[in-house]
């Protein structure tokens, strides 16, 4: 695996993104997937510049992060339990899988616990897919100002998985509709998100031409993974 080959591919094709989109390069901030990749392959990234990560599960999580250089940032980007909630605060930068009033005021409530703000994005499934957790958009709005009125948890934006598709075409209305979505959520608020997360190996490049601020790339850069065993007592 040549993850320094990978970084320059994906970098040439995201600055490529940019510039059909009349964007900056440096608009777009990569986020390595490592969930199933072990402690090494980290370190690989890591030296090759990479510093922000995203796992999904918070057990996983928990003994790579001690395994790999302090100087990493770590994003959940894996729906959380919320009896997960307490280690997700203390090991995580941002959570980015928010998908619900009930969720949110756990976090919260760790998070004062811990005395820290937890920043978080909301996930939604623009989608509708039944096999994917997040709000549905309707319900973002409706439920936008108690997320943003809870004490420790600060909003950042939104997040989506798209549906697969081999011609990633056939998402862009995925992408558009969030797009879309972060402005009604900001007229709302009455202030700017900083963040859509979007976009993924198969299909960031759309996403970045439609507006992603950060795209989640896992086999783009490592490699395909073997997935470990889920640890005990974890779905």
């Amino acid at each position: 695996m040549d993850i320094s080959a990978n970084l320059n591919n994906v970098r040439q094709r995201i600055a490529g993104a940019c510039a059909r989109a009349g964007r900056q390069a440096g608009s777009v901030t990569l986020l390595t997937v490592s969930k199933g990749h072990p402690a090494e392959t980290v370190c690989a990234a890591a030296a090759e510049g990479l510093t922000l990560f995203g796992e999904n599960r918070v057990q996983e999580a928990r003994v790579k992060i001690g395994q790999c250089p302090g100087r990493l940032q770590w994003h959940l980007i894996g729906h959380l339990q919320s009896n997960k909630c307490r280690d997700a605060v203390h090991f995580f930068a941002m959570i980015q899988s928010v998908d619900s009033l009930a969720l949110a005021l756990e976090i919260n409530k760790w998070a004062e616990k811990s005395a820290r703000t937890m920043p978080v994005l909301i996930e939604v499934n623009v989608a509708g897919e039944s096999s994917k957790f997040g709000y549905a958009p309707d319900r973002v709005l409706g439920e936008l100002k108690q997320l943003n009125a809870l004490s420790k948890i600060e909003v950042h934006g939104l997040m989506t998985v798209a549906p697969y598709a081999p011609d990633p075409e056939k998402v862009r209305p995925v992408f558009r509709r969030l797009r879309e979505l972060k402005g009604q959520c900001e007229d709302i608020l009455g202030a700017p998100l900083a963040h859509l997360s979007m976009g993924m190996s198969g299909d960031f490049e759309v996403a970045v031409e439609e507006g992603a601020t950060m795209i989640r790339l896992g086999s783009a850069l490592l490699g395909p993974r073997v997935a470990p065993k889920p640890p005990a007592g974890e779905a």
